[in-house]
């Protein structure tokens, strides 16, 4: 019933919001709704009875479908990384003013309902109507409420999405008429009987749509400029949140369903993501734009996580899914920075910015905190989640982990390059009307800090979740 509840909970919410005018009212409203779907999931993560943690009904018998939901440890950290995410991001642009907020914040949470149903079903044609629910609001808030070039880089982002959404049902329905019961759920997709041929084709059909939307190079042109002209709480839950269905649906659907040619193309699939990984980190070095360099950065580690998968390692899956959650935290914080600085100064160029650490010493310990995460120094959370990563690709190959190495140091350029742009130095005249953030702003920052040093320090219950993950490895 939980299962059942984490979505209809953001669904509800996100109708009744549509319809709300008074925008402090939608504000409030969205938050709370926020923080009922996080206490659902926290109860989630604690309970342990079938019948809280899975739910069952008639959907569409003719077709085979049933509305099929469970919490498995793998949904479990997806779910909680939405269920925090949306009251942080919510929380942190509390004080923004978003013309037609009820349709702004209904759109959000109805976003969330179509995330958290991705990762919670176990229905192949369950699970295509959440990913494409998740995307529909998307497409309303990158036009309506983007920045000045946001029609041409919102039809970008549909097309890309669009192309891959129609791969992945091709090769969903291919799968479904060769399963022994002629049934969309998972258990029968991973039983399909598919000759070698057909299996080539629609793992490369599904793997495309999945690169799409997490991305991978090369099909992330799209990536740069959608985050660079969402409104930047979006560009939060896309970051943060919605790139990682395509990372869950790999362990999920894509390695399970497809072995054979998951294994037999892994090491094409690995190059792409090393090449990625060091592509996306040598640009992030040379941007003067924050946002873009955030958005390379994302890229870079969404790289690491595929290959990580793709390497089919214990530990490298588990490296995967904890990072995942990580990279959700800390990716959120850096966003949340980036918009503070653009909204008070009305600039993202480094070129342009300076000394901003003795105008605004509480935004410049929490962003050193954010930036230390992203570059998974010891005792912060990503340091677990990336030796794990490692370690699993170094056993695949040690010549691509010490190639994929790289990005450690290159990581290290980027982000202390940024921090050092940014808030040291002397003031320029642009910075010295800077001000210390909000409390909104500082109170969303100091939860993901703390989450930062609690799953640093401690990572262990987090790893735990992730010993219940299980996906078909092969050599």
């Amino acid at each position: 019933m939980i299962a059942l509840l984490l979505i209809l909970i953001p669904v509800i919410g996100g109708l009744i919001s549509l319809f709300i005018k008074n925008e402090n009212t939608a504000k409030a409203f969205s938050l709370i709704v926020s923080l009922i779907v996080f206490a659902f999931a926290l109860s989630g993560i604690c309970a342990t009875q079938a019948d809280l943690l899975h739910y069952d009904a008639s959907w569409i018998p003719d077709l085979g479908s049933r509305i099929t939901l469970g919490l498995d440890g793998l949904s479990k950290i997806l779910s909680l990384l939405t269920a925090i995410s949306m009251p942080v991001i919510l929380i942190a642009v509390y004080k923004d003013h978003y013309p037609n907020a009820g349709k702004f914040f209904g759109l959000m949470l109805l976003c969330q309902a179509g995330m958290l149903g991705v990762f919670l079903s176990m229905d192949a044609l369950l699970f295509y109507f959440f990913w494409e629910l998740a995307l529909i609001p998307a497409y309303f808030i990158c036009s309506i409420w983007g920045g000045e070039k946001r029609i041409q880089v919102t039809f970008k982002f549909f097309i890309y999405t669009f192309v891959g959404s129609l791969l992945m049902l091709v090769s969903i329905l291919f799968v479904y008429f060769h399963t022994p019961d002629h049934s969309f759920a998972l258990k029968s997709f991973y039983h399909a009987n598919l000759t070698a041929t057909q299996t080539q084709w629609m793992f490369w059909l599904f793997f495309i749509a999945l690169a799409i939307k997490m991305p991978v190079f090369p099909f992330h042109t799209w990536q740069p400029d959608t985050y660079e002209q969402s409104p930047t709480a979006f560009t939060m839950v896309l970051s943060g949140v919605m790139v990682k269905m395509g990372l869950f649906a790999v362990i999920r659907w894509l390695l399970p369903v497809f072995p054979q040619a998951s294994s037999f193309n892994s090491s094409i699939i690995i190059i792409l993501s090393v090449t990625g990984i060091l592509y996306a980190s040598l640009i992030a070095i040379k941007q003067d734009d924050m946002k873009r360099l955030i958005a390379y950065s994302s890229i870079a580690h969404i790289g690491l996580m595929c290959a990580a998968l793709f390497a089919k390692q214990q530990s490298g899956m588990q490296g995967a899914v904890i990072q995942m959650f990580n990279h959700g935290v800390n990716i959120i914080g850096l966003w949340i920075v980036a918009d503070v600085i653009e909204k008070q100064l009305g600039t993202r160029k480094f070129s342009e910015l300076g000394g901003l650490a003795q105008k605004a010493p509480t935004l410049a310990i929490l962003f050193v905190v954010m930036c230390l995460a992203n570059v998974a120094l010891p005792l912060t959370n990503a340091f677990a989640g990336e030796f794990l990563m490692f370690n699993g690709l170094f056993r695949y190959n040690p010549v691509m982990a010490g190639v994929a190495g790289i990005s450690i140091i290159l990581a290290a350029v980027y982000t202390l390059s940024m921090i050092r742009k940014i808030f040291y130095g002397n003031t320029v005249a642009l910075t010295e009307q800077a001000h210390d953030s909000s409390f909104n702003v500082n109170a969303a920052l100091a939860i993901l800090a703390a989450l930062v040093f609690v799953f640093g320090f401690y990572p262990q219950p987090i790893i735990n979740l992730t010993n219940t993950v299980t996906v078909f490895i092969t050599k």
